[in-house]
């Protein structure tokens, strides 16, 4: 649980608030357009193409004659999808096992850590080659890919902060008190490693967004007619010199949400670690 005075020192850190806002913008963009946008992200109209931005189309139209406002709000959609179910799955299934692993050492974490250095082996990219190759492309295929990725990240920072916790005196009184290894685990070692876990948490939602639009853009992600950032980097390339528009408009969005997200990563560290806490 969050000390009291939490929100006071978050909001004197000049990177938790800049961050928390362009977070915030990402946030209000995606609920704006699952009830609102200027048009549907399927709505083509050739003889309207590549026009320039107006009272009618904010930030002009793509080379389909679709609204390039539009596309990027519903866009945000996709991003805030894939890193809220690709993180859960990494925190889902990467803090037990990293939990596991400090909490039995020996052969289990051997296990556990072996395990997590062959998944590393399979990149998020490489992963969502091979399962488009079973599944065909998709959504569902970044997701997977992505959260695959995450589960060793997590396992690894968590096993790392458990181990730390487990050499704290408060946790060999718990032992010779008799308590067993998932009690002292939840009741002193997951709560001691929470603030790490939610920063690395904020990191990992910024690669996942990063490789959302990788995915996209390579034609292994989200497919049309939905909308997403990195699909309209990759049919803006034909358009570069004609329309070099196209290409900044997603990318800057890219960058904010990615920007945001690490600023307010660093924040949020800054002002969940104790050390820091009591100087400010």
């Amino acid at each position: 649980m969050l000390e009291q005075g939490f929100w006071q020192r978050a909001w004197r850190h000049p990177s938790f608030v800049a961050g928390g806002c362009m977070v915030g913008l990402l946030v209000a963009s995606a609920l704006l357009s699952l009830v609102w946008s200027p048009y549907p992200v399927g709505d083509i109209h050739i003889p309207n193409k590549l026009a320039l931005p107006s009272a009618a189309h904010w930030l002009g139209t793509d080379s389909l004659g679709r609204d390039i406002a539009s596309l990027l709000l519903v866009g945000s959609q996709n991003s805030l999808l894939v890193g809220f179910i690709a993180v859960g799955i990494g925190l889902g299934a990467g803090v037990p096992l990293g939990l596991l692993a400090a909490a039995r050492r020996g052969g289990v974490e051997e296990l556990v850590m072996r395990a997590a250095d062959f998944t590393f082996a399979f990149p998020a990219l490489l992963s969502a080659i091979m399962l488009t190759a079973i599944y065909g492309p998709g959504l569902v295929v970044s997701i997977v890919a992505i959260g695959i990725f995450n589960i060793p990240v997590f396992a690894r920072i968590t096993r790392g902060a458990a181990q730390a916790v487990w050499s704290r005196d408060y946790c060999t009184a718990a032992r010779a008190a008799g308590k067993g290894h998932w009690r002292i685990t939840f009741d002193h070692v997951l709560p001691n490693i929470a603030s790490v876990l939610i920063v690395q948490a904020t990191i990992q939602f910024a690669i996942a967004i990063l490789a959302e639009a990788a995915l996209s853009y390579l034609g292994l992600g989200t497919q049309p007619p939905q909308a997403s950032w990195g699909r309209m980097l990759n049919e803006a390339q034909s358009q570069m010199f004609q329309a070099p528009l196209l290409a900044v408009y997603p990318g800057v969005a890219i960058a904010l949400a990615v920007l945001g997200l690490n600023l307010m990563g660093d924040g949020l560290r800054d002002v969940l670690d104790p050390r820091l806490a009591r100087q400010r």
